[in-house]
């Protein structure tokens, strides 16, 4: 196979470039080195793209950005009896220490000494090959195609959102937010048995999409106050009482305003997307409802592992997220892309790999046309 770690590399806002780095050697017997095929761009990506930073990860040297990817092993450590070279795996980008009181509880997303792949000042994947511990490669089901392995990481984060909403079958669900992990949110909780699952989200066309996709039921938020939006948007879902689970994918103030009042009384609320670091929050509305509020911080033990059973079994269809994808010269171009909303989900194909034609990215009625980008959603 070709052997390029051609790398798409941050150097400041606004300021990319490509440089050819050496292939990663084998330091760990428990490692595999990985060729990148595909990787998705996350909100985060753009985020450091455009401003250099994100709360207080700030990018102070060059960096490689990309963590949603998928890859085939081409070459395994001596201790690795799991994969072996020619398997095609989805990368769980985040490694953590493993012997923390975090870690060893089974909350290894919340390590204090995490290495998580672009977040300042390590690395990303959007290179041609990758070093990963074996622990945190899961191996791809003959039916789960490398590119659907790239939507991976996001599932898994939309997973970990729907698991601290405690979802059960027959309860209903509102998502604010219909972008990526919005849609994904949406789909999982679904899959979870919830029988009514209402995409909220202020574009008309992702509505329209979130409702061919997942959602039994959509709202597009208005300008008006939080109580007359959740009136509004309980009335069109015939939810009198509230909503069982509320979970805000979109970071934006009016949204987490919001879903305190749709919430139902003892209900759970639960914070998946990223956006400014202090707002004005409804506490009144949280304690006279009892209402159980969660955060929710990347993915956790079992998370990737569903996240795959969920895509191999059909209960989740990640490839309708896919817009189309580019080779690894045009990174920039699909960066601009996601940046103006032209896509859900576009795809970078690792350097090594051959794309022939770059599928059409135009977004038709059948795909979403979504707002710019201007935040991240749990997971960085």
């Amino acid at each position: 196979m070709a052997s390029s770690n051609l790398s798409f590399v941050l150097n400041k806002p606004n300021d990319v470039s490509f440089e050819e780095r050496p292939v990663p050697k084998l330091q760990n017997p428990h490692d595999v080195l990985v060729a990148v095929n595909y990787t998705g761009i996350c909100g985060s990506d753009v985020h450091y793209w455009q401003h250099g930073a994100i709360g207080h990860f700030v990018v102070k040297d060059p960096m490689v950005l990309g963590h949603e990817s998928a890859g085939t092993v081409v070459e395994v450590g001596s201790a690795v009896k799991t994969l072996k070279k020619g398997d095609r795996i989805a990368l769980e980008p985040g490694y953590p220490c493993r012997r923390c009181p975090a870690c060893l509880s089974g909350h290894y997303n919340l390590c204090p000494d995490m290495v998580f792949a672009a977040t300042p000042p390590y690395d990303g994947t959007l290179t041609g090959f990758w070093v990963a511990p074996v622990d945190f490669c899961y191996k791809l089901p003959d039916n789960v195609s490398t590119q659907e392995g790239a939507l991976i990481e996001p599932l898994a984060v939309a997973v970990h959102i729907v698991k601290q909403a405690r979802v059960q079958p027959g309860q209903s669900v509102v998502v604010m937010g219909a972008g990526p992990v919005g849609l994904l949110c949406a789909a999982v909780a679904r899959s979870f048995g919830a029988t009514k699952v209402v995409s909220v989200d202020i574009v008309q066309s992702k509505l329209d999409f979130a409702r061919s996709y997942a959602a039994t039921h959509t709202y597009a938020s208005q300008r008006v106050s939080p109580e007359e939006n959740a009136r509004k948007l309980l009335a069109v879902a015939d939810l009198p009482d509230g909503a069982d689970a509320v979970i805000d994918a979109s970071g934006a103030e009016p949204s987490i305003q919001t879903s305190l009042h749709v919430v139902r009384m003892g209900g759970t609320y639960v914070q998946g997307g990223m956006g400014k670091s202090d707002i004005t929050f409804p506490i009144m509305a949280l304690c006279l409802k009892e209402v159980t509020a969660r955060g929710s911080f990347r993915y956790g033990s079992g998370d990737y592992k569903l996240a795959i059973d969920l895509v191999a079994s059909g209960k989740v269809d990640v490839k309708a997220l896919i817009n189309g994808v580019v080779p690894f010269r045009d990174a920039e171009q699909a960066f601009k892309k996601v940046k103006e909303g032209q896509v859900i989900k576009i795809l970078i194909a690792g350097p090594n790999e051959k794309v022939d034609k770059a599928i059409d990215t135009t977004v038709d009625e059948n795909k979403l046309k979504a707002a710019p980008v201007t935040g991240s959603t749990g997971c960085c």
